[in-house]
């Protein structure tokens, strides 16, 4: 977890690799149905172009379906999954049925506004069309509103681990991975 531009995508391929499960990331889901022209791409592109989320049934239905997939019989990492408390409870019961836990919930802390920088760099080198500072600095809000908020739920279960995200994409990573391999022992 962790806000916009925190690095999640590019850090979760990572230590899905070094765990050997599948990432599953509603972003590149999105994203892939969005270029696709799908129906599912057609609805979602409307909300991401906002800066707003995705309503909640079809987020996770996507995740529901996902985690069901042979490949996640032995654990996935979500990415960006999940955003709202009504997620929370859903992603419980989608736990509960696959007889699945959460280990752990990895909480990159980043600066905001080197955060908005880092978008906006992104935005110009990627051509992403929804990341203009406007759309950025309102998914800042919709997070701190919305997603924020998790972050106690799971700090009151005790599966919290905070990590520094600012830095290099590999010093980051070894943080990660120092605090992730400390739960195993």
């Amino acid at each position: 977890m962790g806000p916009p531009g925190a690095g999640k995508g590019t850090q979760a391929k990572a230590v899905a690799d070094h765990f050997s499960v599948p990432a599953v990331s509603t972003g590149d889901i999105f994203r892939a149905n969005v270029s696709g022209g799908t129906p599912l791409g057609v609805e979602a592109k409307r909300y991401m172009d906002a800066g707003e989320y995705v309503p909640d049934e079809v987020t996770n239905n996507m995740v529901r379906s996902r985690i069901a997939e042979p490949d996640a019989a032995g654990g996935f990492l979500l990415d960006g999954y999940p955003r709202t408390l009504a997620q929370v409870a859903e992603l419980d019961g989608m736990l509960k049925a696959g007889e699945h836990d959460l280990d752990a919930v990895l909480v990159l802390t980043v600066d905001q506004e080197a955060v908005v920088a880092r978008l906006l760099k992104r935005a110009e080198i990627e051509g992403r069309a929804d990341d203009t500072e406007d759309v950025i600095r309102r998914r800042l809000e919709v997070y701190a509103e919305e997603t924020e908020p998790l972050i106690a739920v799971y700090d009151e279960r005790g599966i919290v681990v905070r990590v520094d995200g600012m830095g290099e994409i590999d010093e980051v990573q070894q943080r990660i991975f120092a605090a992730l391999d400390d739960l195993q022992d």
